[in-house]
């Protein structure tokens, strides 16, 4: 498949089958996380796999959401704000980092015939409290990871002319 295919075929998964992801499958995204570019080489993350029972159910207290229960296992993507690099002007960029970081575990994903989505609107806090996460690690993203039980919906993108200046 071409890169473009790969990129149109990705989408939000938001229904997950109950069958889990084969070890082979999810040690083959991590590698594709794990040659992520980033920052000056810093690699200012941690990403970490939930599967046990417990600990999906404590992640399912930060983001209570019928479809999100469905997924077989969950993969937290934090920043570690203490290696992120720094711009001179004071921009810090493991946000940035750990973006790349997990579009490459999503496409990485979807090469694999499983289905992600972003979430983004979860308790960070709770999430933080829940694992016992340092100080310096910040919980930026979480994905289900599993195959998809749904179908995509139809993606609506701007033009090129809307995007390219």
């Amino acid at each position: 498949m071409s890169f473009l295919e790969l990129v149109k075929n990705r989408y939000s998964c938001r229904a997950y089958k109950s069958c889990d992801v084969e070890k082979k499958k999810l040690n083959y995204i991590l590698e594709c996380v794990r040659f992520a570019p980033s920052a000056v080489n810093k690699q200012p993350w941690r990403f970490r796999i939930v599967s046990s029972e417990e600990d999906k159910a404590k992640l399912q207290q930060c983001y209570n959401r019928d479809w999100f229960k469905t997924a077989p296992m969950y993969i937290i993507a934090s920043v570690l704000h203490d290696e992120e690099w720094v711009r001179a002007d004071g921009k810090h960029h493991g946000n940035i980092d750990i973006a790349i970081a997990v579009e490459h575990l999503c496409l990485a994903a979807t090469e694999q015939d499983l289905a992600t989505c972003w979430v983004c609107n979860f308790d960070a806090s709770l999430c933080k409290e829940l694992f016992t996460l340092p100080e310096n690690e910040e919980p930026a993203v979480v994905l289900p990871l599993g195959y998809a039980a749904d179908e995509p919906k139809e993606k609506k993108r701007k033009t090129i002319n809307e995007i390219v200046k």
